[in-house]
């Protein structure tokens, strides 16, 4: 929750508890004076000169770039030199002001400006053509004025050209695991943990989903689905960000329920995406095979390990229905035939069952995201089950309805069950 709508919604608490003689004036006060005070916010002015300051950046560079050939070598890479000082110069200027949205812009623009004049210089002095690896000492760069500066938009530059980075070298050599990537990833996880900074805790979830995009795509297995692969990666999402959530401190707990929100809805598209390329909607491989890779396999099998403990430590059930949405998107893939004659029951309703799941687990621990992402998942899955290219529709109606009957029975079971407060 975002700290001023927080404090709107306790001040309007406070008068209404105080007006309905819930708690005295004096204590209303106290509670008023123990809140730290609030962090100033991004104003009209602050808008106005980020704007002002990005037309400027782009003006210099327009007319560099207008007269790029003209200029000397020497000349151009003093402009590159001049433009990162004066970047941090002002950086620097704004930071001692106290105006650290307009600092972490600056940063970022000297990052932006250290990965054009790494592309420059090369072009200048026909450096090797080694493009991703430009890109890494870009990131480098970028992740080094992130730790300097404590900017997240440094931070985000870094991420998304080590993002480049890895897609590149994954296209490059699709046969080997690119490995790299995961360690330069726990390092921005370890800045973003260190920051307790929301922002940057959802910049490191983005960038871990192109490595496991590209991953999936690139890798030639035997007749392997990409969608199986991702569900892996999904699946440790979601189940270390529950694991680092249950951690006793507050930072490991703003990262942890990041991740784990991420890895929510990566399993409800992975879901998805199970029904539509299994069944041919979209075709990715010739084959059908369901064989994944062991390290995927291991992924997987951690996500599951790693929720259930996280549900052992913060006793929710809720946790534990989150373990099960995982394993069930998990066994999707090796119930699946192998050949794309018949339809798998079984595997529609374990990812039905597994969406379900995902919704019971966000109310059962007052987790909207992760709701959200169930109920997306039950469309997307229905959807998917239903305008899928093979089989009868007759069948897949039939289906559909016992599923319903189903869920209407399990509804019925937990009416019973759980006590009135939480239904």
């Amino acid at each position: 929750m975002f700290d001023k709508a927080y404090r709107q919604r306790l001040e309007a608490d406070l008068a209404q508890w105080e007006a309905d003689g819930v708690i005295a004036p004096t204590a209303a006060v106290s509670i008023r004076n123990a809140l730290p005070p609030l962090s100033p916010g991004i104003n009209i002015a602050v808008v106005v000169a980020i704007v002002g300051g990005l037309l400027i950046a782009a003006a210099f560079l327009a007319f560099v770039a207008a007269h790029w050939t003209e200029i000397a070598r020497l000349m151009r890479f003093a402009i590159l030199i001049a433009g990162m000082a004066v970047a941090g110069g002002l950086g620097a200027w704004f930071a001692a002001r106290e105006r650290t949205v307009l600092a972490d812009l600056c940063a970022s623009i000297g990052a932006i400006i250290f990965g054009a004049g790494i592309a420059l210089v090369g072009q200048m002095y026909h450096l090797g053509e080694d493009f991703a690896g430009g890109m890494l000492l870009w990131s480098i760069g970028a992740f080094a004025a992130a730790v300097l500066t404590g900017s997240r938009g440094a931070l985000a530059v870094g991420l998304a050209a080590a993002s480049v980075w890895t897609c590149m070298r994954v296209y490059d050599a699709p046969d080997v695991l690119h490995l790299p990537f995961p360690a330069v990833w726990l390092f921005a996880a370890v800045v973003a943990f260190s920051w307790n900074s929301r922002v940057a805790a959802h910049l490191v979830a983005i960038a871990v989903l192109p490595w496991w995009v590209a991953t999936s795509l690139r890798f030639e297995f035997d007749g392997a689905q990409p969608s199986f692969v991702l569900a892996n990666g999904a699946a440790l999402l979601f189940g270390a960000g529950l694991a680092i959530a249950a951690a006793p401190s507050p930072r490991a707990l703003r990262l942890g329920s990041v991740l784990s929100i991420y890895g929510a809805f990566s399993l409800a598209v992975v879901a998805f995406l199970e029904v539509t390329t299994v069944d041919d909607i979209v075709r990715f491989r010739a084959g059908s095979g369901a064989g994944q890779p062991l390290w995927a396999i291991v992924c997987g099998v951690a996500g599951v390990i790693l929720a259930l403990a996280s549900a052992a430590i913060t006793r929710r059930a809720g946790e534990v229905l989150a373990a099960g949405a995982i394993g069930l998107v998990l066994l999707a893939a090796p119930v699946w035939p192998a050949s794309m004659a018949g339809e798998s029951w079984l595997a529609y309703a374990a990812l039905l069952s597994a969406m379900l799941c995902l919704v019971v687990s966000g109310m059962l621990d007052d987790v909207r995201p992760r709701i959200v992402a169930g109920w997306l998942g039950i469309a997307g899955v229905i959807a998917g089950i239903t305008w899928a290219v093979k089989g009868s529709l007759l069948r897949r109606s039939a289906f559909l309805a016992a599923a319903g009957v189903a869920a209407v029975a399990f509804a019925t079971a937990l009416n019973r069950v759980l006590p009135r407060a939480g239904r």
